[in-house]
């Protein structure tokens, strides 16, 4: 970031980007690093490029073969000033060359920014509509939730889901209710959640998700739970303790890794020593990451088939 700051003659200083990294006892979220990106630091195509790259190379050093990640096009149009097909074709570029370079497949999500309006949203979409590759498979909503319900979204999910394009949403993320998660699956027409851990409050929804097989993606790190339960008693009180033994489909997630200062061997190991999940739980996780994921079922039986071997096959050579 420094670097790029340096190249752009961002206003964001190097003692603010050293701050942007640290987190605290009690860690502030991590939105408006995004906004500074958005307005300050990220003006160029291949700035999109270098940090698509440098993610999944950061990431395959972890053993992740496999990503769908986010972009927020809203932002980099309106503040930066860049068009989306060049923002697209260059991200698309570093998926291409990082899947050559460490054999990592990725996949492309474009995500509304609930923060703005429901008119930019379904711009949003058109663009990804008029200018889309094979590679971007769906489209996701992020950003603060609190007072920006899905429902002011439905326009824009409608179009995609006219598109064919697949669906995912933040839902149930900031403290805010079960109703949020709900309304993502129902109105949104979402295939699948990301954080909803509001969902335990309303036992009978929690009881459909299962039935459904409905894949939340949870990020143990989450900042909101970090800073609002106490940290004696955080692992203890946190619902992702709760929901995979509830039987939900839960498959751990860094979100922003950088910002939440983790990376995915981190994030798994959370999930053991934070929140008590044994061995074949973590198999079981891995499972559910392929049957949430927006990939062909040839592809997700293979690898179903394949990455159990493996999973199965160390975990005799290490004798756990």
């Amino acid at each position: 970031m420094k670097e790029i700051a340096l190249k752009n003659k961002a206003r964001t200083s190097a003692d603010e980007i050293e701050n942007y990294y640290i987190r605290g006892d009690k860690p502030v979220g991590v939105l408006h690093i995004f906004r500074e990106l958005d307005a300050h630091i990220l003006m160029k195509p291949d700035d999109f490029y270098r940090i698509t790259y440098e993610y999944l190379e950061g990431i395959a050093v972890h053993s992740v073969r496999y990503a769908e990640f986010f972009w927020n096009p809203t932002g980099t149009i309106k503040e930066a000033g860049i068009a989306y097909p060049q923002v697209q074709d260059s991200i698309m570029q570093a998926m291409a060359d990082a899947e050559k370079d460490f054999n990592i497949i990725s996949r492309l999500i474009p995500s509304i920014d609930r923060q703005a309006s429901s008119d930019d949203a379904v711009e949003m979409v058109r663009l990804v509509n008029a200018y889309r590759k094979p590679e971007v498979i769906g489209i996701g909503i992020d950003y603060n939730e609190v007072d920006r319900p899905p429902e002011m979204f439905t326009e824009a999910f409608d179009l995609a889901n006219k598109a064919g394009l697949k669906a995912t949403a933040h839902a149930g993320e900031f403290g805010m209710p079960w109703n949020n998660v709900q309304t993502a699956l129902d109105t949104l027409k979402a295939d699948r959640i990301d954080h909803g851990y509001t969902i335990l409050d309303n036992p009978e929804l929690t009881n459909r998700c299962v039935e459904q097989g409905i894949t939340f993606t949870v990020v143990p790190t989450n900042s909101y739970y970090l800073r609002t339960l106490p940290p004696e008693d955080w692992a203890k009180m946190h619902p992702i303790r709760t929901m995979g033994k509830a039987g939900i489909k839960i498959h751990p997630n860094t979100d922003d890794p950088s910002f939440h200062l983790t990376n995915p061997t981190k994030c798994w190991l959370s999930m053991h020593s934070d929140f008590d999940y044994d061995l074949d739980d973590l198999k079981a996780f891995m499972i559910n990451g392929l049957d949430g994921a927006w990939i062909d079922d040839a592809m997700r039986l293979k690898w179903k088939r394949e990455w159990a071997s493996e999973f199965d096959s160390l975990r005799k050579e290490y004798r756990l």
